[in-house]
């Protein structure tokens, strides 16, 4: 009995991606799409067309189908990169504020969390051009100036929560310094007129824009700005748990804190001196963190952080229902959240 020789099974060779395309013809990801898909109203040199189409014809790459009827029919897919999702509170918000505003107007959203891995960010970004999205959101879990991918350069892109201080692009971030102001005014509201502030020591937009936002204030309603009454701390609990001593030295009534972390820990520091809150010292925080600020005793009054909005104003401006110029940067007002943290300071005894 004979038995026939089987040869081993060869090797799976991985299906060709705008990417391999890209990196052979050494373009970008959206130039390799653009002419994979045959996209003639995009300015590109006869040269590079030429070049592409000579590698995706070498290595065999065949577009998508469902992609060539989207191009064909206009794409109904909405990208959203961002540094992160799962690991921070606010993430969430600008999802579902982008989600529901790209639902309105006949849009999916697709979200990727790259963790600020930069391979994760280019495969992701890569991957929703392949799937040819009408364009993509680019957020940061806080506001802060970002580089923009090399891939983004060349699609519609909005970044949402950051800026990018070298290049020219359309962006929604919060607007700190009328955050800044609105929480001061809370407490100089009340009656109070020496307001300290607790700032953060990490530089950021919110640390310059908060502080500017509280001088405002003071300013507006005749009380001169005394830097003493400006301290820097950690923006976590222990920061504010360890700026107590500086606080009561300076004998102030109200508090401004950075953030409500920072305030969480005031609150524990001053309980533990025997003060209460609002009574002997008032205090307002930001973010509107509601883990915290809902549920601490008494609930504190903050001003919220919009991302919701700030997810919904960035798919409207990708989409153009909010007209914008090219390199507009578009401030998203931090509304109040009054609770029970503030009251009018007590009367001076005779």
């Amino acid at each position: 009995m004979t038995h026939e020789s089987k040869e081993p099974p060869k090797p799976r060779r991985h299906a060709v991606t705008l990417h391999d395309i890209a990196k052979a013809a050494g373009v970008s990801v959206a130039t390799a799409s653009f002419v994979a898909n045959g996209k003639r109203d995009v300015r590109l040199t006869d040269e590079t067309r030429e070049r592409v189409q000579r590698v995706i014809d070498e290595l065999g790459y065949r577009p998508n189908a469902m992609a060539k009827n989207l191009v064909s029919g206009g794409s109904k897919f909405i990208g959203l990169v961002a540094d992160a999702i799962a690991t921070t509170p606010f993430a969430g918000q600008i999802i579902h504020g982008a989600q529901d505003e790209a639902w309105k107007h006949g849009y999916v959203l697709l979200v990727a969390n790259t963790e600020g891995n930069e391979p994760a960010e280019r495969e992701a970004i890569t991957m929703m051009l392949e799937h040819q999205v009408r364009g993509i959101l680019y957020s940061t879990w806080f506001h802060r100036a970002a580089d923009v991918p090399e891939a983004l350069r060349e699609t519609d892109f909005v970044m949402v929560n950051c800026f990018s201080p070298s290049l020219d692009s359309r962006a929604v971030v919060p607007d700190e310094v009328q955050g800044g102001r609105t929480a001061t005014d809370m407490l100089l509201a009340e009656g109070h007129r020496r307001v300290a502030f607790i700032n953060t020591t990490a530089i950021a937009p919110a640390r310059v824009g908060r502080l500017e936002g509280y001088q405002a204030a003071l300013a507006a309603a005749g009380i001169d700005f005394d830097p003493a009454l400006v301290l820097d701390a950690q923006p976590d609990q222990e920061g504010g748990f360890d700026a107590v001593e500086s606080i009561l030295r300076l004998g102030v009534n109200a508090v401004f804190c950075h953030n409500d972390r920072v305030a969480m820990g005031l609150y524990d520091g001053l309980r533990a001196r025997g003060l209460a809150i609002p009574d002997d010292i008032a205090i307002v925080g930001f973010d509107n963190q509601e883990v915290i600020s809902a549920h601490l005793r008494p609930p504190l009054s903050t001003v919220q952080l919009p991302h919701y909005e700030l997810g919904a104003a960035g798919v409207r401006m990708l989409l153009g229902i909010d007209e914008a110029a090219p390199d507009e940067l578009r401030r998203i007002a931090c509304p109040p959240v009054a609770r029970q943290s503030t009251s009018a300071p007590r009367p001076v005894q005779p």
